[in-house]
């Protein structure tokens, strides 16, 4: 006899359509107040988690403390390791640009090449993904497009090119923070979904490049620099593969320097086969010459409200362009003063690499270690949540233990081994290699606070949304009515993460959201095919690919979610300009998110696609 206090009920109002339109209402009023509202992203996440709670104890008759709890466990878990991983990565990005180091960085880079084509992969495929994995937030669409512009391509197509750029790195992006939140919003381990990811990326990683540079160009003159298209992308898709999938075969886990170290490995080797292997025939540049234009004015549909994602983008933008002038950013490049650049970089990787080991130290006993009286991690039960919540008899495979039938609610506090903790270990010790002074310290600190302040809210924000929908029952209640798609599910699958980074801006949001939902999907799909078309998957299978997909689908929606183009104009000085580059990138969204549903359900149903999918 279990003793759950709230069992959870998938059609409360009894008429299964109107349940499902309640269990939306959340997820509804946050898209209504992003998109149509053009609130910021915190705002809207909170509004959406109040109108969760609400529901989850009027409509769905969960205890009111208990939603409370709910939402305080998933606002922790955005907090940690989540948000504290981007604010460490957003302090190591900002010592570079405060000592002048990431100035010497953009230098070196923008003088490899003059030739157009190749300047738009080893910047905005290669150095971008470079950015996506040490910062995110937008910095990639800013900092690459302001590069291209100065290189002299017009600022329109550096926009574009850069926002298709910003695709397939974009899972690992900020140190691996949509992995890490779509582990807490599905319960999947995220070594596993690495995996997964590892699995569909690199394949995307060969194509972007190519068709980054055909947006710019005839098919003649793309393929007449095929060679640097597939060095360019084929090493970083290797990369990408081995980092993503290392600890399959015995290494510790390193995935979360996947685009920091693919990045790298990417422009290096494009560099050395430029220097001293093959050179284009001619240098292309644009036809048209690059004009420095002046800020557009306003569209009509914006001069009656307050677009609050635009200036916030454009803010973002300035604080992430004006990088103070120092000695060491003007000074003459030299392959010491490159090296020292990038050392703050290399400091952090050798920092993440050493958490792994701990963490695979973790894995092997079993258990935190003991640290001169401290545990590696603490394991605290979440009081009046943990076991209290018993899942609705329709999500529970027969067979299942009683006690397995209740929701676990354990919140870990991993504060060693997240990767903020190493990622914080390396910027301190590159404050002592670069010398910072206590006023250069302080100035980094309080930038890095002030930009957080609206990232990591969202963050906190969402996941509490989520963890109170999973809790309470309305994600399940959703994934019921999106399992009448059957077989068709892998590929919408794929669309349905394209769609939540289109709303919420970022991939991390949409895993938030639709983890929990895509895993209750795929177990109601598989339930019903497992004998048919998805045979060869089991059903741990099948949910890894499901919620990768929300992950890897997801990606290509950040070349038209709202901040993206926000910061693109921003970086490129075409503000005003917001519908013209929407409508210039949307085809090439829906039709590269449509090949990863198509990969996806390859994976899901045909065989030897289905080996591909991680046991």
């Amino acid at each position: 006899m279990l003793l759950a206090a709230y069992v959870q009920d998938l059609n409360p109002l009894g008429v299964r359509v109107l349940s499902t339109i309640v269990a939306a209402l959340p997820v509804l009023v946050l898209f209504y107040l992003l998109v149509g509202r053009r609130w910021l992203a915190s705002w809207a996440g909170a509004a959406g988690s109040v109108v969760a709670l609400v529901l989850a104890a009027t409509v769905y008759g969960m205890p009111l403390e208990m939603a409370g709890a709910s939402f305080v466990y998933g606002a922790a878990f955005g907090l940690l390791p989540i948000g504290w991983t981007v604010f460490a990565a957003m302090v190591l990005y900002n010592i570079t640009v405060e000592t002048g180091q990431f100035t010497v960085i953009r230098r070196s880079i923008g003088s490899l090449s003059q030739d157009a084509r190749i300047q738009a992969v080893l910047i905005g495929f290669a150095f971008g993904a470079f950015m996506e994995g040490a910062a995110g937030a937008g910095s990639p669409v800013a900092i690459c497009g302001a590069m291209l512009v100065g290189l002299g391509v017009p600022p329109f197509r550096a926009a574009v090119i850069c926002l298709i750029a910003n695709t397939s790195p974009v899972c690992y992006g900020g140190l691996g923070v949509p992995i890490m939140t779509l582990q807490t919003s599905s319960g999947i381990d995220a070594d596993k979904i690495s995996i997964m990811c590892g699995h569909q990326l690199p394949f995307l990683s060969c194509l972007i490049p190519l068709y980054m540079v055909k947006t710019m160009c005839t098919w003649r003159e793309t393929l007449a620099i095929w060679p640097a298209l597939a060095v360019g992308g084929g090493s970083f898709a290797v990369f990408q593969f081995i980092f993503a999938t290392a600890h399959a075969y015995g290494f510790p886990p390193i995935w979360q320097l996947t685009d920091i170290g693919g990045g790298i490995f990417s422009l290096v080797t494009l560099a050395l086969f430029l220097k001293f292997v093959w050179k284009p025939r001619a240098q292309w540049r644009f036809p048209e010459e690059a004009q420095a234009t002046e800020p557009a004015p306003r569209s009509e549909d914006k001069k009656h409200g307050h677009d609050f994602q635009a200036e916030h983008a454009q803010e973002e933008v300035r604080e992430l362009l004006e990088a103070p002038k120092t000695p060491a950013s003007e000074a003459p490049l030299t392959l010491g003063s490159v090296t020292l650049a990038w050392m703050p970089w290399i400091l952090m990787a050798l920092c993440l690499v050493g958490s792994g080991v701990v963490k695979q130290l973790e894995k092997d006993s079993g258990g935190p270690l003991d640290l001169f009286g401290l545990k590696s991690y603490y394991d605290v039960p979440i009081a009046g949540l943990h076991k209290q919540v018993q899942r609705a008899e329709a999500l529970v495979p027969p067979g299942t233990k009683d006690e397995d039938k209740l929701e676990a609610a354990v919140f870990k506090f991993t504060w060693l081994t997240a990767p903020g903790t190493p990622v914080l270990l390396g910027a301190v010790l590159s404050m002592f290699l670069l010398r910072m002074s206590a006023t250069q310290v302080a100035s980094v600190v309080r930038k890095t606070v002030y930009q957080m302040r609206i990232p990591i809210p969202t963050i906190a924000f969402m996941l509490g949304l989520s963890y109170v929908t999973k809790y309470a029952g309305m994600d399940a209640t959703l994934g019921v009515a999106f399992a009448a798609t059957g077989v068709l599910y892998p590929f919408f699958a794929a669309m349905l993460g394209w769609l939540g980074v289109f709303l919420t801006g970022t991939d991390a949001g949409s895993n938030a959201l639709f983890g929990g939902l895509q895993k209750i999907t795929a177990t109601e799909v598989w339930t019903a095919h497992h004998e048919g078309a998805m045979s060869n998957l089991t059903l741990d299978q099948a949910q890894t690919l499901i919620c990768t997909a929300n992950s890897t689908g997801g990606v290509m929606g950040k070349m038209i979610d709202a901040q993206s183009i926000c910061v693109a104009t921003a970086g490129t000085n075409q503000i005003g300009k917001e519908a013209d580059i929407f409508k210039a990138v949307i085809g090439h969204s829906i039709l590269l998110a449509s090949i990863v549903g198509l990969l996806t359900a390859l994976q899901a149903f045909v065989y030897p696609f289905t080996l591909m999918v991680p046991k």
